[in-house]
């Protein structure tokens, strides 16, 4: 049976937003979408609006909440993954993060290197153990593709181009 939670005020507001920061990296955009789930799911008992803005600024002015150190720390650990630029930047603009900063923090660091080590863990092109196909090469070019990968460093990787 669900716990049926009281309505929120502003300290029980302020609280949960330290209490997310405190456990999640996040952006400022996600921690507004977050407050804004539970005062729909739990509703607001204090006259005037609640001030999500408020808080959310008041936790960046504190530095709890830094969408350049989260766009930085996202973009390390999805390019360690082997994802490229493109889907770098379309993650972080999905956690929203400016664009202008999503596309700056994604396009650091070694394009070929990452689109390689992709291929490598992914056993694709000249890492694939089977006979290369037209059916394999165009799953593998694909796979490239929907990591974000260019298609000048793909065609490179699955040609067995290995050196930029």
């Amino acid at each position: 049976m669900p716990v049926d939670r009281p309505p929120l005020t502003t300290t029980a507001l302020r609280d949960l937003a330290l209490r997310y920061v405190g456990k999640y990296a996040t952006s400022e955009a996600k921690l507004r979408r977050y407050l804004g789930r539970k005062l729909f799911e739990r509703g607001w008992s204090e006259d005037g609006p609640p001030q999500i803005d408020a808080v959310v600024a008041r936790l960046a002015d504190l530095g709890y909440v830094d969408d350049r150190v989260f766009a930085e720390g996202r973009a390390r650990n999805l390019g360690g993954r082997g994802f490229g630029a493109r889907r770098v930047a379309a993650d972080l603009g999905a956690a929203g993060v400016a664009r202008e900063l999503a596309v700056e923090v994604a396009a650091t660091g070694d394009a070929f290197a990452v689109a390689l080590a992709f291929a490598r863990r992914r056993r694709l092109g000249p890492f694939d153990p089977n006979p290369p196909d037209a059916d394999r090469r165009r799953k593998a070019f694909a796979a490239m593709m929907r990591a974000g990968h260019s298609v000048a460093e793909t065609r490179k990787i699955l040609a067995g181009q290995l050196e930029e």
